[in-house]
């Protein structure tokens, strides 16, 4: 039997590292959300960087960059951190570079394991329906804030393992899934209520983003699979590619 585990921090993943295991990514507010977004509007390839300054040199490239720190867009970047930023008219058959405070860094420390997927309310279904297909261990990866527990990510990792469980009868013994579970049942009636209580649905309202926000909670409005390939260091839409 196959399992699920969450890992609340990227500072923990060391601990739960497993070289065979199916990685998936989760930061909803809003790196993963984002990059969903714009390989779903028809970006050809998303290529995800830790720093600023790699961003950068990719900028001086000609590359189109999207770049945010602290909820804010870089000033040199062509895109924030939003998902409607990549609009088909803007990313369609183009290869863009994104930097984040906590997504992109996730990945970085995540991006040698078995298979490192993009995961995100946006693309629920495609995520589960591909673990269910491969059928190895599953990692949710919770980007969280700072290397902090957040509630959102969390919440995903809930649903995820809630999907597993009841289709692919995927164990979730780990104390980890039980509390995840525990919070997506009392959470899934409305989510978005349930999110108003985490500290980055705040810092969001802060900045104006609340609609953002909301949008990120909106379960499969994009059907994208996006996939780390490690020669090219690319993300790529699987689902696109069969």
């Amino acid at each position: 039997m196959s399992k699920i585990e969450i890992c609340f921090s990227p500072r923990l993943y060391p601990v739960y590292e497993e070289p065979d295991a199916i990685v998936v990514v989760v930061d909803v507010f809003r790196a993963t959300s984002t990059i969903c977004g714009a390989l779903g509007s028809g970006a050809k390839s998303v290529i995800p960087v830790e720093t600023i300054e790699e961003a950068k040199a990719y900028k001086d490239k000609g590359y189109l960059v999207g770049g945010e720190r602290n909820v804010m867009r870089v000033d040199f970047a062509d895109f924030g951190n939003t998902p409607s930023d990549y609009s088909p008219d803007k990313v369609k058959d183009q290869d863009i570079v994104i930097s984040t405070t906590n997504g992109t860094r996730a990945i970085e420390i995540a991006k040698n394991c078995y298979s490192l997927v993009i995961g995100s309310f946006s693309n629920l279904s495609a995520v589960a329906n591909y673990c269910l297909a491969e059928q190895k261990n599953v990692l949710v990866l919770c980007s969280g804030w700072r290397d902090r527990f957040n509630i959102e990510d969390t919440l995903f990792g809930g649903a995820l393992a809630d999907i597993l469980k009841t289709e692919g009868n995927y164990s979730v013994l780990s104390d980890s899934v039980q509390v995840t579970l525990s919070m997506w049942h009392e959470a899934k009636a409305d989510v978005g209520k349930y999110i108003e209580r985490s500290e980055h649905y705040v810092r969001l309202k802060q900045h104006n983003l609340l609609e953002v926000a909301r949008y990120c909670l909106q379960t499969d409005t994009e059907h994208v699979l996006p996939i780390y390939d490690k020669e090219t260091k690319r993300l790529t839409d699987l689902n696109r590619n069969r």
